[in-house]
């Protein structure tokens, strides 16, 4: 179990790492001109799952918070 805490813990890590990557990504996407909409809403896209997958790791982690 504690095994299993650690992999998680440290996909959270990754998981908020990688969206963090992604956010630095959108910003300068959006300054760039011209601005290429289809790749910006991808980038979008990708986050918001990456932030739903993340919400899943934090309630699997600690499941005891109420919703």
């Amino acid at each position: 179990m504690d095994a299993d805490l650690h992999y998680l813990s440290r996909q959270l890590i990754e998981l908020r790492m990688e969206h963090a990557d992604l956010d630095g990504l959108i910003d300068r996407a959006s300054g760039m001109l011209p601005l290429d909409e289809l790749q910006l809403q991808r980038l979008k896209k990708r986050r918001l799952a990456l932030k739903d997958r993340i919400s899943r790791l934090e309630q699997a982690c600690d499941p005891d918070q109420p919703a």
